[in-house]
């Protein structure tokens, strides 16, 4: 009995290679960069199943080329790339990479919230320059942390987490979302707070949201007119909840004190403009990129790829609905 034909969109940590190898064959891009689509769709002919990253469109187009896939794992716990309503139509599983780049992205927001505040990264380039004179008590002056007010947009998992890692600065803890966090509120005496109140009175806000209809562009010029003067706007979640070039515009008018984002509107392109501030910080996507994360990540997906391939429930399906057809 052969054994199943497995394609993965981009070369991911060997320990997931390693996974589907025992049981599968596995074809690997080659490249060192995101598949074209058209390259998408010719390899994935044929196959029995598909582990693909963020940077994939998984949609319908894919489907049609990947006939008889019998299910698609995604490096990702995010999963806007993939047009999940129409695999379940078609009775295809997919899955995602949760949990294990939870602690990873809230260390990473907590990094680009100090990078920022503390102007690490524009004091560090005067220091690379050699152009520092000496120290100056009007030097590089920044905001403050402890006993702040930090505003958690999303207390999911990873929102969560980052609150949970203000605790050592005395932080008054502001979240938004639909549902009710306990955790936050026993451990933190956090508060919830709708949107705007959150905006109006956070002195650090960290958006920890997934992209859907209803978050795109969340975060605009009304959003930014809210918010405080001495305000920064962290971002680890998807890159069009903010909207780019209004961002620039509040960065610009100084409507905002700074920002720091790890993902953007249309990576890997920048607005423009965004590169050209001293106000913000940005990070290539980075945030899950300890060596822990990364190979859960990759251990994770095969491992629901492979429970795919046999039949079985993935451990982390998105659409479980596809099991009772």
């Amino acid at each position: 009995m052969s054994k199943p034909s497995v394609y993965v969109t981009r070369l991911i940590p060997q320990v997931g290679i390693d996974l589907l190898q025992a049981e599968c064959q596995v074809e690997i891009n080659p490249h060192d960069r995101p598949l074209t689509h058209q390259e998408l769709l010719e390899n994935v002919q044929g196959r029995d199943g598909i582990l693909c990253l963020l940077t994939d469109k998984i949609d319908a187009e894919v489907f049609d080329a990947a006939q008889g896939v019998k299910g698609i794992a995604n490096y990702a716990v995010g999963y806007d790339n993939i047009d999940v309503p129409e695999a379940t139509k078609r009775g295809i599983p997919v899955s995602n990479t949760p949990g294990v780049l939870t602690d990873a992205t809230a260390e990473m927001a907590w990094a680009l919230l100090f990078a920022v505040c503390r102007r690490v990264v524009e004091s560090d380039a005067v220091m690379r320059s050699g152009q520092w004179p000496g120290w100056g008590p009007l030097q590089f002056i920044g905001g403050d942390v402890t006993g702040a007010t930090l505003g958690i947009v999303g207390a999911g998992r990873i929102g969560t987490a980052m609150g949970l890692k203000s605790k050592g600065f005395q932080m008054k803890v502001l979240y938004s979302d639909a549902i009710r966090n306990e955790v936050l509120e026993q451990q933190l005496q956090a508060e919830k707070v709708d949107f705007d109140t959150l905006l109006e009175h956070s002195d650090y806000v960290s958006i920890h949201v997934p992209l859907m209809p209803e978050t795109r562009h969340l975060f605009g010029k009304n959003a930014f007119q809210r918010m405080k003067k001495t305000a920064y706007l962290i971002n680890t979640s998807r890159g069009p909840v903010v909207n780019e070039a209004e961002l620039v515009d509040a960065l610009q008018a100084g409507e905002i004190a700074g920002a720091a984002l790890d993902v953007y509107e249309k990576e890997p392109v920048m607005a423009e403009g965004l590169k050209d501030l001293k106000n913000v910080v940005i990070t290539p996507h980075t945030a899950s990129a300890t060596i822990s994360s990364r190979g859960g990540m990759a251990r994770l997906a095969a491992t629901n790829l492979l429970a795919m391939l046999k039949g079985a429930k993935a451990p982390n399906c998105l659409n479980p609905e596809v099991y009772k057809q």
